[in-house]
């Protein structure tokens, strides 16, 4: 796994996260909960737009807090991330890719 196939993962888990809580369907507790507010389609629309953007603050903080672009709490520095195969995914020579990736797939590409 490379830097971009990392990010895109995340971005990827949060686009299904999204439909998991918004679908007449869900099995989620976080689906339920909103489905049981019986929203009119004008309310959905504005909640649809609170979880999206809920969820790309979260994932795309995470993502430049492993990048030591952001603090994860009260802490900011660089991690190195590898994935099994020692295949290194940012830190080190890598540190800053993940922000501008991320940037590209949660703020530009929505």
């Amino acid at each position: 796994m490379n830097t971009e196939e990392f990010v895109k993962a995340f971005h990827e888990e949060k686009q299904d996260i999204l439909i998991e809580y918004l679908s007449e369907n869900t099995e989620s507790e976080v689906g339920q909960l909103i489905k049981s507010l019986n929203l009119t389609d004008q309310q959905a629309d504005i909640m649809k737009k609170v979880v999206d953007g809920i969820l790309t603050d979260t994932f795309y903080s995470i993502l430049l807090g492993l990048d030591g672009c952001a603090s994860i709490g009260s802490i900011q520095e660089a991690y190195v991330l590898k994935d099994e195969n020692g295949n290194q995914i940012c830190g080190g020579k890598l540190q800053g890719e993940i922000e501008g990736l991320a940037y590209e797939y949660f703020h530009e590409s929505e």
